[in-house]
């Protein structure tokens, strides 16, 4: 008899499909704007199909709906769950950071998991983009107290420390915290079918839990991907319709289901209720998938650099905004040097973005690190979790100085909020507890959200539904950004200074009349969509009067003016055209929002008259969704603040006025 350990046999199953159509599917494809009523019109047929479970929450779903389609995330999952009764529910949770971008004390994550087991989740698919079980480990044990499905994930990666073997590492330690099943997510679509049959394997052999796999379709490798994985013990894995599948997307499920339909893994869905969910949303596509939307069907070039289709997009938008498009190549490889010197963590949200914008940063200052966001501080001060790989104490001095990383779970320190969270909110705000909770983990949007809900019928001003079709209609003049700037300015009747630009994720610059009175993070939460709907491609730049004749888009009110009023300038703020006067200034490194203190209410950084040394921080430019120290460039007297708090900054602008002391 051989001494070799026997090979575990494979059990034969149905291979289970889960739907991520009214989730990861158009969060992938139409930005996340998928409407409640979008989902309610063809839920029943959705519920025929035979899936194992519905994906329908979490992610970016949570945060879209209050922040830009005035819905309640919330309400949205009662309603699925009214009408889903075969078919179990699931959603994607980020671990303590639950649907947000950073950790929450575990009272509100223990409250966000019971609610939302409550209102209709049955699974709860929990991941941490580092991999670190400490940032899993109370939303699992939540999760299982609570009575739902507690599904692990392995966010997946290929680096040299990613081997199989650190995989059922972490798959065990998930496991020993009381897991039910364990996903692969390979969200940049780069598990290869020999590298998912390797890692299946070896996991079925040292794991008792289902396995299934998760992947986008953007390398074109994930169909056969999948039923390789199925053949070497996976039991599920993750689909979308057809009319919203395939490239930054999952596989299309009528696909899988008919290869599988050959094998000992046959699911035997309804495939005539899967002709009608297509057709469904193949008629509803051109009201809600962006113009921007990928055109091609593959993209090869994501098995050399690994950044998810979502990232790139941004990565362009990001380098346009910055008039540095042109650097796009030199950004991508910045990016796998960035992610080595960080440990080598998986691009998903959120180190995805703090990977992405340091290197984006390091192109455009043309010095490497130069800028440091403060994400990327705290990353390596441990607030995000372990790194996968060490840190090289080199580069790690380099940064933080002689600051010691923390040795603890990120949340350890975090206070409970609950006891506090609606200490200075008006009541007639909350109508359910499930309301504290989005206000805890999204206070502004939930806040504007909580407050157009309380007006009556006939005063609210609803978010138009077909945005992008009106856009080809709008009376909007187009003119290219920066050579055509002033011409732009005339159309308008607006001078260039009484305008500011407001940045666009997808790319698109859009300039308004200052006097309208409204706040750029207010203007994006209640205008959003009026924002995506005008587009016309190639980093074009739109001028328009508020004013305007915009079909369907709800007019700027005197009374939100009144309720947002634009801040007087500080003394100490400077008009730009008597900026030139000063021979010594700090500059905008980037194109940005200025900052003089970390928030409302907090103590500048600066002040006229203080000393500073240099590399002081005197001031932040927030760009890229993260906020950049601008440091003052030697030992100096501060004279001017050039700028007031919340001014959209050019690259090269002066912000602070000083004397070398």
């Amino acid at each position: 008899m051989s001494d070799k350990k026997k090979k575990k046999p494979i059990k034969l199953h149905p291979v289970h499909i889960t739907d991520t159509t009214l989730r990861d599917a158009h969060q992938s494809m139409w930005a996340t704007r998928m409407r409640t009523d979008d989902i309610l019109g063809i839920i029943d047929e959705i519920d025929k199909v035979g899936y194992y479970s519905l994906e329908v929450w979490g992610g970016a779903t949570f945060d879209v709906c209050l922040r830009f389609l005035r819905e309640n995330p919330w309400e949205r999952l009662r309603k699925i769950k009214e009408r889903a009764k075969r078919t179990p529910l699931q959603m994607l949770l980020r671990g303590q950071n639950l649907v947000g971008y950073r950790n929450y004390p575990d009272d509100v994550l223990d409250r966000f998991v019971a609610l939302a087991h409550e209102n209709g989740i049955d699974i709860f698919r929990i991941f941490d983009a580092l991999n670190d079980t400490r940032n899993l480990e109370a939303a699992i044990k939540a999760v299982k107290r609570h009575g739902a499905h507690a599904q692990g994930t392995l966010a997946y990666t290929i680096s040299p420390v990613h081997t199989p073997e650190k995989y059922v590492e972490y798959a065990k330690a998930q496991v020993d915290l009381g897991i039910d099943s364990l996903v692969i997510k390979d969200m940049a679509g780069i598990l290869s079918p020999v590298g998912a049959e390797k890692l299946v394997s070896k996991l079925v052999k040292e794991i008792d839990v289902p396995i299934q796999l998760h992947a986008h379709a953007t390398s074109g490798m994930a169909t056969a991907m999948y039923l390789s994985g199925v053949r070497a013990g996976a039991g599920a894995i993750d689909c979308a319709i057809s009319s919203m599948a395939g490239f930054t997307a999952q596989p299309p499920a009528e696909t899988l289901a008919a290869i599988f339909e050959e094998t000992e893994f046959a699911c035997h869905l309804d495939f005539e209720a899967l002709g009608k969910v297509a057709k469904y949303f193949e008629e509803l596509k051109p009201k809600r998938q962006l113009k921007s939307a990928p055109s091609s069907v593959v993209d090869p070039g994501i098995l050399v650099h690994q950044i998810p289709g979502g990232m790139i997009s941004n990565f362009r938008s990001q380098l346009e905004q910055q008039g540095a498009l042109d650097k796009l190549d030199l950004a991508l490889e910045e990016v796998t040097k960035v992610r080595k010197e960080l440990g080598y963590p998986p691009l998903v949200t959120p180190t995805s973005q703090i990977v992405g914008t340091q290197a984006v940063m390091n192109v455009l200052s043309g010095e490497r690190y130069k800028i440091i966001p403060n994400e990327v501080k705290d990353y390596l001060r441990g607030f995000y979790g372990r790194s996968p790989a060490a840190i090289d104490p080199k580069f790690y001095k380099s940064i933080l100085g002689d600051e010691k990383p923390i040795d603890y779970r990120p949340a350890d320190k975090l206070e409970p909020m609950l006891p506090t969270a609606t200490h200075g909110l008006d009541a007639k705000y909350i109508e359910l507890e499930e309301d504290i909770i989005s206000y805890c983990i999204f206070p502004e949007p939930a806040l504007e959200y909580f407050k157009w809900r309380s007006q009556p019928e006939g005063q609210k001003d609803a978010i138009p539904a077909d945005l992008e079709m009106e856009a080809a209609k709008s009376t909007a003049t187009v003119n290219p950004p920066k050579a055509q700037a002033p011409a732009a300015a005339k159309t308008s009747g607006m001078h260039p200074d009484q305008m500011m630009h407001i940045e666009d994720y997808r790319g698109m610059a859009l300039l308004l009349n200052k006097a309208a009175g409204l706040k750029i993070d207010e203007f994006s939460i209640r205008k959003a969509d009026f924002r995506m709907s005008l587009r016309s491609g190639g980093g074009t730049a739109v001028s328009i009067d508020m004013d305007d004749d915009l079909p369907e888009v709800p007019p700027v009110t005197a009374k939100a003016v009144e309720e947002t009023p634009v801040e007087s300038a500080p003394a100490s703020a400077a008009p730009v055209e008597d900026q030139a006067e000063y021979s010594h200034v700090v500059v905008a490194p980037l194109v940005g929002t200025f900052y003089s203190s970390s928030g409302p209410g907090k103590e500048a950084f600066v002040k006229i008259g203080d000393t500073v040394s240099a590399n002081e921080k005197v001031c932040i430019v927030e760009a890229m969704k993260l906020f950049n120290e601008i440091v003052a460039p030697e030992n100096c007297k501060i004279v001017k603040i050039l700028a007031n708090d919340g001014d959209n900054v050019k690259k090269g602008q002066a912000l602070v006025a000083y004397e070398p002391a």
